[in-house]
């Protein structure tokens, strides 16, 4: 059950989906001058090395966000890119952020932050890193419902899970359910992958049917690798951001001109 490591996945094209879309919320949320919570489930390590022995055996960044930027896929003014430049400047050129430290630019003094990593390596990399939160070495669910809602009450919750576990799927919308009563006001941001066999369709209707006015996107692309059964990212957004819709709409039309 903690098989999981992200860093042979790190700015893959799930990665770039589901980041611009963080930064563009994030972004929105810290315009006003309110203090917010940035909650997140599955945090991983929070910062991986593009060069790295990992990711050169899968190739998954040089298809993503590399590619992204060569091609410029992203506005020099979109909060990915600032997050992404901030990064770099104080890991290097090669350093890709998790959605710990894309967090982390945007989050300002007042601001709270809660991090769960269970696995024990990928918590002890974190801990190097995200000296602005609260780390939580425990299941992020359990983290979830025992910190929520939070103080402050406005923010954001990521739900990244690895789905290794084949019942997080049916977990997944019982859990949003009991955080969604407990902190009406919070933005709750699930990540889920988009997989030749479709298991995730039966999580998304019963989401749909007990939230019908979340956000929902979805984009495909190719397999990383021959068999590979990976096929598209999706985020599903409930009480989204104003303007999430348009930097949705506006990825999903770019994933489909670059299929």
């Amino acid at each position: 059950m903690l098989s999981y490591q992200h860093a042979y996945h790190a700015g893959n094209l799930a990665d770039l989906h589901k980041h611009a879309l963080l930064a563009t919320a994030l972004e929105y949320l810290t315009r006003k001058d309110k203090p917010l919570s940035y909650l997140e489930t599955h945090a991983g390590r929070g910062l991986y090395s593009l060069d790295s022995a990992e990711a050169a055996k899968t190739g998954e960044a040089r298809a993503g966000i590399l590619r992204a930027e060569a091609q410029g896929w992203l506005a020099p003014d979109h909060p990915l890119v600032a997050a992404l430049a901030q990064v770099r400047r104080s890991y290097g050129p090669q350093a890709y952020p998790g959605s710990p430290l894309i967090a982390a630019h945007f989050l300002r003094r007042g601001d709270a932050a809660h991090l769960a990593e269970l696995h024990p390596a990928e918590h002890d990399a974190l801990s190097a890193v995200a000296g602005f939160a609260s780390l939580h070495r425990q299941d992020g669910f359990q983290m979830a419902q025992a910190v929520c809602p939070p103080t402050p009450r406005r923010g954001m919750i990521l739900i990244d899970p690895s789905y290794e576990v084949k019942a997080d799927y049916a977990a997944i919308p019982r859990q949003i359910g009991l955080i969604a009563r407990k902190w009406n006001v919070g933005v709750i941001a699930l990540w889920y992958p988009i997989l030749t066999d479709n298991r995730h369709a039966p999580m998304l209707d019963a989401l749909t049917q007990a939230h019908p006015d979340a956000l929902r996107s979805e984009v495909a692309f190719a397999p990383a690798r021959p068999g590979h059964s990976m096929v598209g990212s999706g985020m599903w957004i409930l009480n989204a951001p104003f303007s999430l819709a348009e930097e949705a709409a506006r990825l999903e039309a770019l994933f489909r001109k670059n299929a």
